[in-house]
């Protein structure tokens, strides 16, 4: 995919992509999550997994200035997301997971109004618009409303509104869900093609297989808490990320216990 505005490791080279430094959430005083602190290099493609309600998305939408947190200073290359908000966003491309898009407009609608938020030239937002559409797959459909798109579309118009002003950070919240596996094999090479050219990914996701074959560097997080934070490599020496995962996390066990019924139905 080519910039026609600039590329997208522009700037500088110092310190971290990410740094999350003692985030602190809680609602309606009681914690999701207890002194949160990661640090993300530059140029890395992150995974950050966890089970359900361990905070991940409460701690990406803090980062991201979607949440302001309890306590803790969240900086993207060095800018304090909530004291510099206009600048840090500036940098930064994300895609929560969920999160409502301007329904009504059709795809390239959606993407030409977002390079207008950015303040983009209207040939370099078109252009663009057009190179992600197409990347995507979804150009027979960019005509059409966002609102009548399927999940997977929904993600990918997502990603694409997510990297249309060619940012330095990359942030989205299971990128992978409900997108086919076609789809998804073309976010993959977006999203290494894209650290390569010296971006920075941050990515959750509940599949471990997926983080472990495009991630080079992991966090695991649970009750809000990050229980590992190493390279793939080093946490999946002697087995894989999943096997390593629910070590830390602690898999339950007895779960097929007093389920004896199941598998009884009466003949018809």
């Amino acid at each position: 995919m080519t910039d026609p505005g600039g590329a997208v490791g522009s700037g500088g080279t110092g310190g971290p992509a990410l740094e999350l430094d003692g985030l602190v959430k809680e609602f309606r005083g009681r914690r999701v999550v207890h002194g949160l602190s990661l640090t993300v290099p530059r140029g890395s493609l992150f995974g950050l997994v966890g089970p359900n309600g361990a905070g991940k998305t409460t701690t990406l939408s803090m980062a991201t200035g979607l949440l302001r947190p309890t306590a803790g200073v969240a900086r993207v290359l060095g800018l304090d997301v909530w004291a510099d908000p206009a600048a840090a966003k500036a940098v930064m491309g994300v895609a929560p997971d969920g999160m409502r898009l301007f329904e009504q407009l059709s795809g390239r609608e959606l993407l030409h109004y977002v390079g207008g938020l950015r303040r983009m030239p209207h040939e370099v937002t078109a252009a663009r618009a057009e190179e992600l559409l197409g990347v995507l797959d979804l150009r027979t459909d960019a005509r059409t409303v966002v609102a009548d798109y399927s999940a997977g579309m929904v993600k990918k118009i997502g990603l694409a509104a997510a990297l249309i002003h060619a940012p330095r950070l990359l942030v989205l919240d299971e990128p992978f869900e409900a997108v086919d596996p076609v789809s998804s094999e073309t976010v993959r090479t977006i999203l290494r093609r894209y650290v390569a050219t010296g971006g920075t990914v941050v990515m959750s996701s509940h599949v471990m297989e997926l983080v472990e074959g495009l991630c080079d560097r992991v966090a695991v997080v649970a009750d809000g808490r990050v229980l590992a934070d190493d390279t793939v490599a080093a946490l999946t020496a002697g087995g894989s990320l999943h096997r390593r995962f629910l070590e830390l996390v602690g898999a339950r066990e007895g779960v097929g216990d007093g389920l004896g019924w199941l598998g009884t139905a009466p003949e018809p």
